[in-house]
């Protein structure tokens, strides 16, 4: 992996619990709250800018920029969420981008994952530990912070288990 281990050290405890609540809130409200997505970017502005050099440092901000720009225009296409777009540009940052085809990779195992729980919960009795979740109801959207936040939760983990 092209990430650092101690870079995916540092970030891991602190990111950890906000993809867990971007989970919950999606899950129960279909809602990624702008809360922890500032926090998520905060987290990397603040430790980021201890852990990598200035330009990387930079470009890596870059990546956050162009990341909200391009959910931007998915979420006018109706492609994608709001929240959806804003936790992948706070998220953007976290990942070296030499690990951006296995991120992808990630994602995608991890989105299918979240798809087959998330359905198979909500047509067998596992509904009733959370009867009252939003996301029971709305047909074929889909609470993306489901696959969202557990991918970067886990890139993390393989960051600090196999990085450089």
């Amino acid at each position: 992996m092209a990430i650092m281990a101690t870079h995916a050290m540092w970030f891991l405890p602190f990111v950890l619990p906000i993809c867990l609540y971007v989970v919950f809130t999606d899950l129960s409200r279909m809602k990624i709250t702008n809360q922890a997505v500032v926090l998520l970017a905060l987290v990397f502005v603040v430790i980021g800018f201890f852990l990598f050099p200035f330009d990387v440092y930079l470009w890596r901000l870059a990546a956050l920029v162009i990341v909200l720009v391009v959910g931007i225009i998915l979420n006018f296409a109706g492609a994608f969420g709001a929240g959806d777009a804003k936790f992948c540009a706070a998220a953007a940052p976290f990942i070296a981008l030499g690990d951006l085809m296995p991120v992808i990779v990630l994602f995608m195992t991890t989105l299918l994952a979240a798809v087959v729980a998330h359905k198979t919960a909500q047509y067998t009795p596992l509904r009733r530990l959370a009867p009252h979740w939003v996301s029971w109801e709305k047909g074929k959207k889909f609470p993306m912070g489901l696959a969202l936040g557990p991918t970067l939760a886990i890139y993390l983990i393989f960051g600090a288990l196999y990085g450089a």
